[in-house]
């Protein structure tokens, strides 16, 4: 990605129009968790809806840069699990269509939106100011969460041809933790020197 389009995505006028994309994509997320929040137990109510609260703490990395501030932690936060559950609900849903089922627009629309999640943690890596120790704790708060998810089974709803295979997504889903964490350690704390400045 050329470094003119790079620099772009920093200006006042983009870090409105991602807020524009992310907040109301994150209203609709934790809308889209009402039924399954209301049979979930209270100590794993913050653990189960995943996107949004990914898209939530990029919102609030937005926020910070629209005041010219990094919040290194959040960013950690924000990066990884956008990643993570970027490709994590892309991979399902095509799944779903390779099982049998009709994909329908919502399928589609949860492709198109969570392909935009992993993106946009790529495309901000260069403002991040991520160090070690935030990527660690997000690191801890990612597989926690797999614990969660596959251990307590407070994973998020699955289509009913793929539920048979749930113990090989937990799997999975433990490895791709692993591989956005190390997405994140090689783009923003091995890439030092590569660094851009907020223009907001």
């Amino acid at each position: 990605m050329g470094m003119k389009l790079l620099t772009l995505f920093g200006t006042k006028t983009m870090l409105w129009i991602m807020l524009l994309i992310n907040i109301p994509g994150t209203i609709y997320g934790y809308y889209w968790y009402k039924s399954q929040l209301v049979e979930t137990p209270v100590r794993f109510l913050l653990f189960v809806p995943d996107s949004p609260t990914a898209s939530l703490f990029f919102v609030f990395v937005l926020f910070a840069f629209l005041m010219k501030k990094n919040w290194p932690l959040i960013e950690a936060l924000a990066a990884v699990t956008l990643i993570k559950y970027g490709i994590w609900a892309v991979v399902m849903n095509i799944a779903t269509g390779l099982t049998g089922e009709s994909l329908t627009w919502q399928n589609y629309m949860l492709i198109a939106s969570h392909g935009g999640m992993a993106l946009q943690a790529v495309i901000y890596s260069p403002y991040f100011r991520i160090k070690p120790v935030h990527l660690l704790i997000a690191s801890v708060w990612t597989i926690h969460n797999d614990i969660i998810d596959y251990v307590f089974m407070m994973h998020p709803s699955l289509s009913y041809s793929l539920m048979p295979s749930i113990h090989e997504i937990g799997y999975f889903t433990f490895w791709l933790s692993l591989f956005s964490i190390f997405i994140v350690y090689v783009t923003v704390i091995r890439n030092r020197t590569y660094k851009l400045e907020i223009k907001a």
